[in-house]
């Protein structure tokens, strides 16, 4: 049996304040963001307009990781994401 968190997560996040790029459109759109906290399996992302960003995307981390996500939130200016 898979042990959930009270918000119902399954992987331990880890607080963060990297700085990313959300990629979308084969590359030419790009906005820069910073991820607040993450996990193996998501990440929180703020961001000036979570509005902006399609409901799916590539996220490049600062060491270059390249991971493909799907929006399960968005707040004022912050959006969750699941890895896909």
């Amino acid at each position: 049996m898979t042990a959930f968190s009270p918000e119902g997560r399954v992987a331990t996040r880890k607080r963060t304040l990297l700085g990313a790029k959300i990629i979308f459109n084969d590359g030419y759109s790009v906005f820069d963001c910073l991820v607040r906290n993450l996990s193996d399996t998501g990440a929180m992302i703020q961001i000036e307009n979570p509005l902006a960003a399609p409901n799916a995307f590539k996220l490049q981390l600062s060491d270059e990781r390249l991971l493909a996500c799907a929006v399960r939130w968005r707040k004022i200016n912050s959006m969750g994401v699941e890895f896909v």
